[in-house]
């Protein structure tokens, strides 16, 4: 049996899609399936069990001669949250829960990290262990996973082959629940739908003019893609950047969606809010040497195929994958 958490969520349920298209259905989708609008994220997919996320620690510490694999992807995930004991519950404490019982079992783990790990990438957007404890994220989200990887690179007792993965900027298909937080795609398209208009932020910083700051964006489909790679072939474990590589500005990513759907671009900049704006990053970019060591060679859609993809073929019919 494959675990895979949060997977009535974003990129939880494609991974379920992905592992449905290769044949795979011995799965045990973990998540709080009381929260509504996440349904259809799921109930079309194949899968053996389904465990509320309240319960599932439990039913792990019971069952784990029947767990072959745990895909750690369940997190609570708001930037704008800032009640730490909640991010102290669910993303740090959770994640050792599951870490323990996988190592006291022999089970390969791969959990989902964040690219909010690195703040302002005052120390660049490199995958080196050893800098990890001189991040400084800027959000008690970003602390909450930077605290877990820091703890995971110092244990002695570990999963006998385990993965973090540091997701960067991740945009694609089943994020219509998502709210406030879903991709800036996302909201493109729902502004051009409403208005024939986008409305993206001003720079603030003089090295950037206005609609120029750069973010990795990573079509979900490729993180999707590198997840298969490492659950079937047990590279070095370690934490790993999951980008693109390739930092793209808010106007390319605006001026794709436009042509997704046959527009002109119309794009307003607005003031960045002011309780964000010393917060603000005005450029990531993931440094994936590291995965491609350790023989991913897939290649990563580019910002346009990969817009196009996710507009014509998703929000377009309003269709999940």
């Amino acid at each position: 049996m494959i675990v895979i958490t949060g997977s009535a969520g974003f990129i939880g349920s494609c991974l379920v899609a992905k592992f449905n298209a290769e044949g795979v259905n011995n799965l045990i989708l973990v998540d709080d399936f009381t929260v509504h609008g996440k349904e259809k994220n799921y109930n079309l997919k194949t899968f053996y069990q389904k465990i509320e996320r309240k319960h599932f620690l439990d039913w792990f510490s019971k069952h784990t001669t029947i767990v072959d694999q745990v895909i750690h992807i369940g997190a609570r995930t708001d930037t704008t949250e800032f009640n730490v004991e909640l991010f102290d519950e669910l993303n740090v404490n959770y994640t050792k829960a599951i870490w323990n019982i996988c190592s006291d079992n022999s089970i390969p783990l791969i959990y989902a990290s964040s690219a909010a790990t690195y703040g302002l990438g005052e120390h660049g957007y490199d995958d080196d262990e050893a800098g990890i404890p001189l991040l400084k994220p800027l959000n008690p989200y970003g602390d909450s996973k930077n605290e877990f990887d820091k703890w995971a690179i110092t244990q002695k007792r570990t999963p006998p082959n385990w993965q973090g993965l540091k997701f960067f900027n991740v945009y694609g298909p089943n994020e219509y629940h998502k709210g406030r937080m879903a991709s800036v795609i996302f909201h493109a398209f729902r502004q051009i739908k409403e208005n024939n208009r986008v409305k993206l932020f001003r720079s603030h910083h003089a090295d950037y003019k206005d609609g120029e700051q750069l973010r990795d964006f990573v079509y979900v489909k490729d993180v999707i893609d590198v997840i298969w790679f490492l659950y079937n072939q047990h590279p070095k474990s370690g934490i790993y950047n999951l980008g693109s590589g390739k930092a793209r500005t808010f106007l390319d990513l605006a001026k794709a969606t436009f042509k997704a759907v046959e527009k002109e671009p119309q794009i307003d900049f607005v003031d960045t809010p002011v309780d964000i704006r010393d917060k603000y990053q005005y450029y990531t970019e993931a440094n994936m040497q590291k995965l491609i060591a350790v023989g991913y060679k897939k290649a990563f859609t580019s910002l346009e195929d990969g817009v196009k993809d996710y507009v014509t073929n998703y929000l377009v019919p309003v269709k999940y994958m």
